[in-house]
């Protein structure tokens, strides 16, 4: 059992910066390998990035690859996802998730928080 909060999101204007947090509790984090996820109104689940469980290895979706960097800290069980240069394609809830395998693949992943709302604006 894992339970996961994000936290971070905000309204933030074209071209600008946030970072997200993710913290994890209830079970041992440096096993998981953590992914973020983002849906947008009206459009399905994507995949955004996933760090393995060491934090030594990372992957990334095309669409951020480049403006978005996912890393982790161990001793302190979290995840964070920082994002830059953003575009109003970017709008969205961003989630969080934990599983075993070091994959972007959401149906790899067991654990889920509730989500942070990005809302990027002109």
């Amino acid at each position: 059992q894992v339970q996961l909060v994000e936290s971070g999101g905000g309204l933030v204007q074209v071209g600008g910066s946030l970072r997200l947090s993710c913290v994890a509790s209830g079970g041992t984090f440096d096993s998981y390998s953590i992914g973020w996820f983002r849906q947008a109104a009206g459009k399905e689940r994507e995949s955004v990035a996933a760090v393995s469980w060491g934090g030594g290895s990372t992957l990334y979706e095309n669409n951020v690859k480049g403006r978005f960097t996912i890393s982790r800290d161990n001793a302190l069980n979290t995840v964070y996802l920082q994002l830059s240069r953003l575009e109003h394609m970017d709008t969205a809830v961003y989630y969080c998730a934990a599983g075993r395998p070091f994959t972007t693949d959401a149906s790899q992943y067991n654990y889920w928080g509730q989500g942070t709302q990005v809302t990027v604006f002109s």
